[in-house]
């Protein structure tokens, strides 16, 4: 991965089968947020940002304090709580930061191949 980190920590975040919680070691890098259960372990799981709708808090939807959500566009919804409210905005802060930028390179990216297309057709 070329991309540099631009956040990491602990959070925790529910289990996909048994949906307990379990604290894992969380990188954003760029535009994919990986977590791994230490920061010395392999990846377990990661989310493209760039499938990303959403991150908003979800203290009401899990019923615990400093929660928040990430959903994609295929329905996926991971939700994750964080130690403390300035560490659940950070995370928000820095997960929405790297939706619209990686939306933004999409988009241009898009309208680039756009123009490429009707440079041919000419």
């Amino acid at each position: 991965m070329s991309a540099s980190i631009t956040h990491s920590g602990y959070l925790s975040k529910q289990s996909e089968w048994l949906r307990d919680w379990r604290k894992r070691w969380f990188v954003l890098r760029g535009a994919t947020l990986i977590w791994s259960k230490s920061p010395s372990d392999e990846p377990h799981g990661s989310v493209d940002l760039r499938t990303c709708l959403t991150v908003k808090s979800a203290d009401e939807r899990t019923g615990k304090e400093h929660s928040l959500e990430v959903s994609t566009r295929a329905d996926e919804v991971y939700l994750l709580v964080a130690d403390s409210a300035a560490d659940k905005d950070a995370w928000i802060a820095a997960i929405g930061r790297a939706i619209v930028t990686s939306s933004a390179s999409f988009l241009s990216r898009a309208a680039v191949d756009n123009d490429d297309d009707d440079d041919e057709e000419h």
